[in-house]
């Protein structure tokens, strides 16, 4: 992330890749707008163009702290901002403090010029729902597997299942629990989708 200097015009900029091929994405706060360049396109759009802006906690295999803001237009376009960059075949690098500055200053301008755009955290309310869904159901299994397993005697079977859900619900308790779908303002971004 970048701030001009007190004399310019006051500019933000956060660029990162999203694929090891192709060129960077780039994205700009400037005093006219949310300026942005993706694969050969650009655009700006005003503050109070922005319609909508959604916050996740979206871990992949490679990097298990990642996050995600999606920016939606009125004219029904929409951008997504990642906090990681594709270095190598084998390494995303976090960007933690760009990721989240640029991310904390697109709220301020927004708010600063009058937006009335909708802000939500989380994943949406009926993928949430089909997330816990899941989650009961294969809780139901585990606990099955494992009486079973206590009543014929499979101590070792018992605690195998007992180490994998421990494990599971550490895997998956952080992205549940910070993925909870709510509304939130401008000033009061939620800590837990920021890195």
């Amino acid at each position: 992330m970048q701030v001009s200097g007190a004399q310019g015009p006051s500019v933000t900029s956060y660029a990162y890749k999203a694929s090891l091929i192709g060129s960077a994405h780039r994205f700009e706060l400037t005093d006219a707008g949310l300026s942005w360049h993706i694969a050969g396109r650009s655009g700006l759009w005003r503050y109070d163009e922005i319609s909508a802006i959604r916050l996740s906690f979206r871990p992949v295999s490679m990097q298990q702290h990642r996050f995600r803001a999606d920016v939606s237009h009125s004219s029904g376009g929409r951008i997504r901002i990642l906090s990681t960059s594709w270095q190598t075949a084998a390494l995303m690098a976090p960007q933690d403090n760009g990721f989240r500055d640029f991310i904390i200053e697109l709220h301020a301008r927004m708010a600063q010029a009058g937006s009335r755009a909708e802000l939500t955290a989380g994943l949406g309310r009926k993928t949430y729902a089909a997330v816990l869904a899941f989650l009961a159901v294969l809780t139901v299994a585990m606990t099955g597997l494992l009486i079973r397993a206590l009543v014929i005697g499979e101590f070792a079977g018992a605690l195998f299942i007992i180490g994998f859900a421990a494990l599971f619900a550490w895997q998956v308790g952080g992205f549940v629990r910070r993925n909870q779908p709510h509304s939130y303002s401008f000033d009061r971004v939620p800590k837990a989708l920021l890195p």
